[in-house]
């Protein structure tokens, strides 16, 4: 029996030089439970925090160490320690910041980290991409189910040819969000906040899909409009791969008085191997990595389980600022890269506008409208 790798690679590359300052707009839970806790581990710059709510801002500069407190992040822009921007705002407010950094603060401010969702439309995506290129700002996007650490190593024993040929991939999530108020007027619910994680997981690990399938029901749980509570999508590829996702955020009436069952699972099947594991994120705040085990015609019939003692929350958020950094030292493309996340708005757009028109779409339809 041959023996295969337990070692896959899942940290993030890191940056030689972490001294660049990072200037933190927006104080709530992403920013100081998640990006903060996650810099601070990694040994990153924070040096200023701005929030329209002043008292929340200084609650998170108390707690992370960060000297310099604004109410205006027109303040924060402006501070000369201040090159890199890291956004946590919600949605329809990003395009604006990302425009007044572009209009009045090309060549001071090197690079932004923008949320996911980039933007609410393929249009506005496309805007803040466009914008950032032409101001000579570099865009990541911190779409950071990319660093949870077993999709991370997943896509590792893929590159290896471990699996041999992906057949089949799916993702079961049967998870309960806490939905912000933000997220309220928007109408467009879960494909934009919950499925855009597992939809650009599906790109990172496999690529773009020829054409999307969708289907979406309301969440009887939450009362706000919405027309995309459950989801349920297939990516069919050239290659006959078949990527399919069910995002269930109501689980049943576990919160109204029966037993819950909480997980999100995740699956490869290829010609030579099977890989599967699970996502830890729906037990946060407590620390519950992430797992994948695997097996392949190469070991026989063992199943091989790394290990890890990190978790997605908020582990993974030192890859997502750790690529705008490297890029910025390297000169080369973050690796998740503006341009190619306007790819994943795309096919979150097709899926929407699938299950909601009732029709097959592709991404180049959303592309070119």
């Amino acid at each position: 029996m041959s023996e295969i790798p337990i070692d896959l690679r899942y940290e993030p590359v890191m940056p030689a030089d972490r001294t660049p300052g990072i200037g933190c707009i927006g104080a709530g839970f992403i920013m100081a439970d998640c990006h903060l806790v996650a810099y601070r581990n990694a040994g990153f710059n924070p040096v200023a925090i701005a929030n329209r709510t002043l008292s929340r801002a200084e609650e998170a500069a108390e707690r992370h160490g960060i000297d310099k407190v604004y109410e205006d992040y027109e303040e924060l822009l402006a501070d000369p320690a201040v090159e890199v921007v890291d956004i946590a705002l919600p949605p329809d407010l990003q395009r604006g910041v990302v425009d007044r950094i572009c209009e009045g603060y090309a060549g001071k401010i090197r690079g932004i980290l923008a949320q996911k969702p980039l933007a609410m439309t393929y249009e506005d995506a496309r805007h803040i991409v466009e914008a950032c290129s032409a101001a000579g700002i570099t865009l990541a996007v911190n779409q950071n189910m990319r660093y949870d650490q077993s999709i991370r190593a997943l896509k590792d024993l893929l590159g290896r040819g471990l699996l041999g040929e992906p057949v089949l991939a799916t993702i079961d999530m049967r998870a309960i969000p806490h939905w912000s108020d933000w997220a309220v007027p928007y109408g467009k619910l879960s494909y934009y906040i919950m499925s855009i994680h597992h939809i650009d997981t599906f790109r990172y690990l496999f690529g773009n899909p020829e054409r999307v399938l969708a289907s979406s029901r309301p969440d009887p749980r939450t009362e706000f409009p919405h027309q995309d509570g459950i989801n349920m999508y297939i990516f069919e590829y050239a290659s006959g791969l078949r990527c399919t996702s069910l995002d269930d955020v109501w689980t049943g009436p576990c919160r109204e008085g029966s037993g819950g069952d909480i997980y999100i699972n995740w699956r490869v099947e290829g010609t030579d191997g099977i890989a599967e594991g699970s996502i830890g994120w729906p037990s946060y705040p407590e620390a519950v990595p992430s797992t994948l085990r695997y097996t392949c015609k190469e070991g026989g019939e063992t199943w091989v389980e790394p290990k890890w003692d990190k978790v997605w929350f908020p582990d993974a958020f030192e890859g997502t600022m750790a690529q705008l950094l490297v890029a910025l030292e390297t000169g080369e493309k973050p690796e998740i890269d503006g341009e190619d996340n306007l790819d994943t708005v795309a096919l979150v757009e097709a899926c929407y506008r699938g299950a909601t028109e009732h029709r097959i779409f592709t991404i180049d339809e959303i592309r070119s409208a």
